[in-house]
């Protein structure tokens, strides 16, 4: 049976709104108090409202080179999902990017207030490691551990968050093409190369398949950030969901605005051919993750 690219993404995505859903309930996310409805009414709002959850799939993907089944992934799914939503909400602030669309709806800011998207970021954030750490994710508390610490690598000062810093410190000083993959690959890379090794420990995966999945997530994480800023010069905020131009307002640094739209897109055929040739040696088994980077070089939005 050959591989169905969108199916998977489909099933991906009602999975992972599905435990959303679930999750971002008063009663789920009770403490030694109940949560604010207005607190509980924003985390759904940055995070019920569509998206591709392209992370969970890779994640999924990755563990299914192992034979691991798609019901065993979403849990940890869940996690970095909610990392990822937690980021836009704080990306979208004033303080930030300042922007007021988020996939076609106003942003978390816009729709409520600065002071609660903050802590709906925040109450993301705290709640996904909680996710990760709850038994019913693997029998086994070691490969929990090993998952909390690779997404804490991931979001963290030596990943997305300090990938965020470095945008900003880049928006006032000049940064190298260079010091711009860099930070691109902290601030987007570092979440998707978290995903991907994720699924590789869910199944048990050796130190040097391990390597292979993280040569292709690093690859595949910088063909997504090319080709995200490609679509923010050529694509229409209607296509994206989103306002797009604003790199070049802001005063951002991309790779396209150092080299030119055309040379970015030789660039983005380039890491994807790296991306699929980490992969060969699991052969079919990897036909999941080879058809998200053609994706990825091939998105419209």
């Amino acid at each position: 049976m050959s591989y169905d690219f969108s199916a998977e993404l489909a099933s991906t995505a009602i999975d992972i709104q599905q435990a959303l859903d679930a999750l971002l309930s008063p009663h789920a996310l009770r403490g030694p108090g109940d949560p604010p409805e207005r607190l509980v009414a924003a985390m759904r709002h940055g995070s019920l409202n569509g998206g591709k959850r392209l992370r969970p799939l890779l994640l999924r993907q990755a563990a299914g080179v192992f034979g691991v089944p798609a019901g065993r992934t979403v849990q940890a799914g869940l996690a970095v999902e909610m990392i990822h939503c937690y980021s836009l909400v704080h990306d979208d602030l004033p303080a930030m990017d300042d922007d007021d669309l988020r996939r076609g709806q106003p942003t978390v800011h816009r729709a409520y207030d600065e002071a609660t998207a903050i802590l709906a970021g925040d109450t993301l954030l705290t709640h996904a490691f909680g996710v990760l750490a709850h038994d019913s994710l693997d029998a086994d508390p070691a490969v929990r551990l090993r998952l909390v610490a690779e997404l804490v690598a991931g979001a963290g000062a030596g990943g997305m968050s300090g990938g965020q810093m470095r945008d900003i410190e880049g928006e006032t000083g000049f940064l190298t093409e260079r010091a711009i993959a860099r930070m691109q690959a902290m601030k987007t890379g570092a979440l998707i190369r978290a995903s991907v090794r994720m699924g590789g420990i869910l199944g048990g995966a050796s130190d040097e398949e391990l390597c292979w999945l993280t040569d292709y997530a690093e690859a595949a994480g910088r063909a997504f950030q090319l080709a995200d800023d490609i679509l923010d010069v050529v694509a229409s905020p209607e296509a994206m969901g989103k306002a797009t131009g604003k790199d070049a307002g802001a005063g951002k640094q991309t790779i396209v605005a150092r080299i030119g739209l055309e040379a970015a897109r030789r660039q983005l055929g380039e890491v994807i051919h790296d991306a699929l040739s980490a992969i060969l040696p699991f052969g079919e088994r990897a036909a999941g993750l080879r058809a998200t980077a053609r994706f990825f070089a091939e998105r419209q939005s």
